[in-house]
């Protein structure tokens, strides 16, 4: 996507206001702490069309890990862990695995990793946009799959328990990606509990016109470095309109961001810690 003159200059001015704010005291927090303070999101989710069977089950969403920038095995292994001992029922991936597909040397130590991740309702994962980068498509789709994950490349599967069902859809990678949107949405039924994954937020305006009652994105970092008064200073393209955290985008759905595990484009976080997200099912009553 070419960058608007607008957006060019937005970035130059935030990108001087970031490095004067974090060239002093700020700047050794910035690159070598919040980076390495992962937190966990937890939401509810209350709706009359999640099953009665589908009560109190879990899913975890982990997102725009960048493996090779400035993002180790180590951390990946310690990541792996925190996965784990969340004992999720359904387990969801929306992009971004490594930075610079091109460059990376993909140690065997991945997939190894990923089957070490375990959840009774399946492991999916979508393409986020640098996944498509630097020929890494094929080599991405290699890696999760060995890893135990199941592409949804403009997909919809049922996540079925005990008779019951709900609609799980995935998307291919907006920017560098071929997304087919409305041939994969209108395969969703308006009865059925919907949940989309997707890796770019802002797509969710054109979602909203499809029966899904639930997005869920990465890709913004949640703007990665947040300076107060001004915002956040890391702003993708398709990342801009929606940054961070819940949105009710319509009167049916309702969009959620996930900040992400590793950093891009800047090594720093500042007032926008790393993060997963779990979210707990409960039918209404």
């Amino acid at each position: 996507m070419t960058m608007t003159r607008r957006r060019f200059i937005k970035n130059i001015v935030y990108s001087a206001l970031g490095f004067l704010g974090l060239s002093g005291g700020g700047y050794y927090y910035a690159r070598y702490m919040e980076p390495a303070m992962l937190t966990t999101q937890t939401y509810t989710w209350k709706h009359p069309k999640i099953p009665a069977s589908f009560n109190q089950v879990k899913i975890v969403q982990f997102s725009d890990i960048h493996l090779g920038f400035h993002y180790s095995m180590d951390q990946f292994k310690d990541l792996i862990q925190k996965l784990k001992a969340e004992k999720p029922d359904l387990l969801v991936f929306t992009g971004d695995l490594v930075d610079e597909p091109q460059r990376y040397h993909f140690s065997s130590e991945i997939p190894s990793l990923l089957n070490e991740l375990e959840a009774p309702l399946g492991k999916f994962w979508i393409y986020g946009n640098h996944d498509h980068g630097g020929y890494g498509t094929e080599k991405l789709e290699a890696v999760m799959s060995n890893g135990g994950f199941t592409l949804l490349k403009n997909q919809v599967t049922e996540i079925k328990k005990d008779g019951d069902s709900i609609s799980l859809a995935g998307l291919d990678d907006i920017m560098l990606g071929a997304p087919n949107i409305a041939g994969t949405l209108n395969q969703l039924n308006d009865d059925t509990f919907s949940v989309l994954l997707v890796h770019e937020p802002d797509i969710a305006d054109r979602v909203k016109d499809y029966p899904v009652d639930v997005q869920l994105s990465g890709h913004s970092h949640g703007g990665q470095v947040r300076i107060p008064v001004i915002g956040s200073m890391v702003t993708p393209p398709y990342g801009e309109k929606y940054v961070d955290g819940k949105h009710l985008i319509s009167d049916r759905l309702t969009l959620y961001i996930s900040r992400g595990i590793g950093t891009t484009r800047m090594p720093y976080r500042f007032l926008c810690k790393p993060e997963y997200s779990i979210y707990t099912l409960h039918p209404n009553p």
